[in-house]
C-alpha cells in the first residue's frame, strides 16, 4: 500500500483565500492527506471550519494555541510531502525572500526547507509587476521554491491583467506532477 501525499495548503489574506477551499477538495479527491495553515488575514476572508470540513484534520491558525508539548510546526513539517501557498500574497512572498517568520505559516514554510514548496501569487496586477515583489520571487526560486504564476484577467478590485490566482486544478496538477 502506497502513502498518502501528505500536502500542507498555506492560507493567506488575499480575496481569491476562498479558492483555496477547491484547491483543498481537488487535492483530498486525490486521495492526499491535507493540513491547512492560515495567517490571520486569511482569517477575515473564510473560515477555519470550511478547511477544518472539507481536509478532516485541524486547521492552524496560531503558533500559540498546540494541543501538545510538540512544536506542531515541526511535526507537521516531518511528515508533509509538499506545501503550497494559495493564494500568495506580496506580504508572505516578502516575508519568505528574506526569512522573517512571524506567524503560524511563514514559520512552517522556514520548517520545510529541503522540501516542495509552492508558491501560487493572487494580487493586484499592479502589485504583481512591481519590482521588488518580482525581486521576493526570483529570491524564492534560487532557493528552490517553484512559483505558479498567476494568471491575467478581471481582479477582485475590477483592474485587468496578470494577478489572478491561477486555476486551482492547474495548481492541483503541478503539486501532484512534479
Amino acid at each position: 500500500m502506497t502513502k498518502k501525499k501528505c500536502i500542507v495548503i498555506g492560507v493567506t489574506g488575499s480575496i481569491a483565500a476562498y479558492k483555496a477551499a477547491e484547491i483543498c477538495s481537488l487535492l483530498k479527491k486525490n486521495d492526499c492527506n491535507v493540513h491547512v495553515i492560515m495567517t490571520e488575514s486569511a482569517l477575515k476572508l473564510i473560515t477555519p471550519q470550511t478547511f477544518f470540513t472539507i481536509s478532516q484534520n485541524k486547521v492552524t491558525t496560531s503558533l500559540w494555541n498546540v494541543e501538545t508539548w510538540e512544536p506542531e510546526h515541526i511535526t507537521l513539517a516531518e511528515r508533509a510531502d509538499a506545501l503550497v501557498i494559495a493564494p500568495a500574497t506580496a506580504n508572505i512572498i516578502g516575508k519568505l525572500a528574506h526569512g522573517i517568520a512571524d506567524d503560524a505559516l511563514s514559520t512552517f514554510a522556514l520548517t520545510m526547507h529541503g522540501k516542495e514548496i509552492y508558491i501560487a501569487p493572487a494580487m493586484n496586477p499592479r502589485m504583481w509587476e512591481n519590482p521588488i515583489v518580482q525581486n521576493n520571487l526570483n529570491t524564492l526560486i534560487q532557493y528552490g521554491y517553484k512559483v505558479i504564476n498567476p494568471a491575467k484577467g478581471v481582479v477582485a478590485c475590477g483592474d485587468f491583467g496578470t494577478g489572478k490566482l491561477a486555476n486551482p486544478q492547474d495548481i492541483v496538477s503541478k503539486i501532484l506532477n512534479t
